[in-house]
């Protein structure tokens, strides 16, 4: 099994764990905070199953239907993820409510704060592997999952500290409170992947510090070439595609031009792994003002 489904399937056993210790949290104390946290762990299963899904699809070769690959099908599950993430989110606003009209005593507390600790320990050094790999792989779904699982170390910190708060003062109130405040939380961290896999989805160009690179390395590998222009960018999981206009004198020969050509491939390949690159050469008459000069 590849080393990016090999992280995916460690986040649903992770996360299986997680849940386990959670929901024991919670049946222990009765604390609508510690059951907000539960439940984001049922998410964290989904999710974990959809980007597992998603990895094993976007690994397919290109074929006849599909002539670039299934690259996006991370994004796809990183849209789902987001909007998993609202739902649970929306889910515990729901019984934090009920909760401020009629707050519960806790029972059991002291056990099931360190069981709901050791919870968030786990779920802290994992959510530093896939953050990690996510940005290594240059893979959205496993980032996407990571973002997700941060949000729910920060939240699960949050609750523990709360329902700590709650004993001490005697506030019972302080639990339902605190479990709207992580359901906010999550519905912030859920409409940030649903906001940058949508951009992945609609072809959104890349962020300004790779184009700069992908100018600068253009400019310094097409020697012998007179400038670039149209300069496009997009990605879709792993992969960038780079696409642009390579104006060169109309006496080089055919094989000086791909020459050439094959010389910024290998310096663009080396600078944006993961690169699938388009090159359309023209002659000089076709030079346009601002394109990109040759060094």
């Amino acid at each position: 099994m590849p080393f990016l489904e090999r992280i995916a399937l460690g986040s649903i056993l992770i996360g299986a764990v997680v849940l386990a210790l959670k929901t024991l949290a919670w049946w222990m104390t009765g604390s609508i905070a510690l059951m907000s946290d539960a439940l984001e762990s049922t998410v964290n299963i989904a999710t974990a199953l959809a980007a597992f899904v998603a990895i094993r699809l976007a690994a397919r070769p290109a074929d006849a239907r599909h002539p670039y690959g299934h690259h996006k099908a991370e994004f796809f599950s990183a849209v789902l993820e987001g909007v998993m993430i609202v739902i649970a989110a929306l889910l515990i606003l729901r019984e934090a409510y009920f909760g401020l009209l009629a707050p519960v005593a806790l029972e059991a507390p002291a056990a099931g704060i360190v069981v709901n600790a050791a919870a968030t320990a786990i779920n802290g050094a994992w959510c530093a592997v896939l953050m990690v790999q996510g940005r290594r792989l240059r893979s959205p779904a496993l980032a996407a999952d990571g973002r997700h699982l941060l949000s729910d170390v920060v939240s699960s910190v949050g609750v523990t500290a709360g329902v700590v708060l709650a004993l001490a003062t005697g506030w019972a109130i302080l639990d339902p409170a605190l479990a709207a405040l992580v359901a906010l939380n999550i519905l912030w961290s859920g409409w940030k992947v649903l906001a940058s896999s949508i951009g992945g989805l609609m072809d959104e160009a890349v962020p300004d510090e790779v184009l700069a690179e992908i100018r600068a390395t253009i400019s310094d590998a097409a020697s012998g070439a007179i400038e670039a222009h149209d300069l496009r960018t997009r990605h879709a999981g792993r992969i960038t595609f780079i696409e642009f206009h390579l104006v060169i004198d109309g006496r080089t020969s055919v094989a000086e031009s791909h020459e050439i050509c094959d010389r910024i491939e290998k310096a663009l390949k080396a600078a944006v792994p993961g690169a699938q690159i388009t090159i359309h050469v023209e002659p000089e008459n076709k030079a346009k003002a601002g394109g990109i000069p040759v060094l």
